[in-house]
């Protein structure tokens, strides 16, 4: 057994122990894509949230016109309170245009959009739907601290499936990162990435924390959505006020390193998240020369993966994690642009508004709106009588 505390405060599954958690007082958003729809992992996790009885559960829903409405059904049929935000209709898509509030969509979007409605309950837990391990113990897990008077928690586990190392991304790229940033820092490491470090998978999806830090995360678009939370809690709660905690055993997807939805996509978001966080706290970033030392941070660790994985028996590919490394160090550079969407609490835009932009958008691809009509939402009838989305629709 281990107990060792980070600087953040780490909380660890030494028993199979479900903690008493304020789950009455918490809203669940779990994002969700038309991949979803069905499927094995999300219906355990629904099935288990019946169990555990928040207070609501909101699914931000990504998915094309002529999907959105079977899938707000499939929902309804879970004894859940549940609110299908779906994210791609037409009317929420004019309403955040008008406010400025238009842009690239991703993942962190949507959960930003769900997080405003989330905003009505104490807390807020956050976690995707495609664990095919999932356990009642998480939601309480991940509530706990704050019921103990902590702002902000975040899930940790480890990535062992099939006999293998995963977590690629977190081993392969944040980790090194955050240590060659450290490394080029002159004396004492700069708190931002000691926070940053402290953390046992900082790129997990799960998180829990008070409505009140919720309301004044600005959050990342896309990929970068989970190390940008990170640089945001680093300044709202700091290491005081922040835990993390042992989800245990956990599996889900795995992504290809390659393709735009892979690894390497990934990285460059994650990348500009990471560098904006530390920039954001007052680091200055040296870039020259950053790349080669992420290199080097990356082949440090690299040997001591492949050790780790040989004395648990595990298979382990050096030349193909090499390769990744080569591949993620062309994600480093200067930040572009900053399109993260604004904290709730200085957002032009009001949740309520949200939800009732995206609940005529549902009622209109499910044929009980005002206009009943699914051309209404820009998606047209095939000759069978069935709707496909229009061009241009994600």
């Amino acid at each position: 057994m281990e107990y060792v505390q980070e600087r953040v405060t780490t909380l660890h599954a030494l028993t199979d122990h479900r903690p008493d958690a304020p789950t009455d007082r918490a809203a669940v958003v779990v994002p969700m894509t038309e991949r979803e729809y069905g499927t094995l992992a999300a219906e355990r996790v629904l099935s288990t949230l019946e169990t555990v009885d928040p207070a609501r559960v909101i699914v931000p829903l990504r998915a094309a016109a002529d999907r959105a409405g079977p899938f707000a059904e499939w929902l309804d049929g879970f004894d859940l309170d549940v609110e299908t935000l779906w994210c791609d209709g037409p009317r929420l898509a004019s309403l955040l245009e008008a406010r400025g509030l238009d842009g690239e969509r991703g993942k962190g979007r949507d959960v930003w959009l769900a997080l405003g409605r989330a905003l009505d309950e104490e807390f807020v837990v956050v976690h995707d739907a495609d664990t095919k391990t999932y356990s009642p113990a998480f939601v309480n897990r991940l509530l706990f601290p704050l019921g103990q008077g902590y702002r902000f928690s975040k899930g940790y586990y480890a990535r062992v499936e099939d006999g293998a190392l995963y977590g690629r991304l977190f081993r392969l790229f944040f980790r090194p990162l955050v240590r060659a940033l450290g490394d080029a820092a002159p004396g004492r490491m700069p708190d931002v990435l000691e926070y940053l470090s402290a953390f046992r998978y900082a790129l997990a999806g799960e998180f829990a924390a008070t409505s009140d830090l919720v309301s004044g995360l600005r959050v990342q678009r896309g990929w970068g959505l989970e190390v940008g939370t990170l640089g945001e809690a680093f300044g709202h709660a700091g290491f005081a006020d922040s835990a993390q905690v042992d989800l245990g055993r956990y599996e889900h997807d795995h992504r290809s390193v390659e393709g735009p939805t892979g690894l390497a996509d990934m990285s460059r978001a994650v990348g500009d998240a990471t560098l904006r966080a530390v920039e954001d706290a007052g680091v200055e970033v040296d870039y020259d020369g950053l790349a080669e030392r992420y290199r080097d941070a990356a082949e440090t660790l690299t040997d001591g993966y492949a050790a780790d994985a040989a004395f648990n028996g595990l298979s382990y590919d050096a030349d193909d994690e090499r390769s990744q490394v080569a591949t993620y160090a062309e994600a480093l550079g200067e930040p572009g642009p900053d399109t993260r969407l604004p904290a709730w609490e200085d957002a032009p835009v009001d949740p309520d508004e949200v939800h009732e932009a995206a609940r005529e958008d549902l009622d209109a691809v499910r044929g009980d709106g005002a206009t009943g009509s699914v051309d209404a939402v820009g998606a047209r009838p095939t000759d069978d009588g069935q709707a496909e989305p229009a061009p241009g629709e994600d």
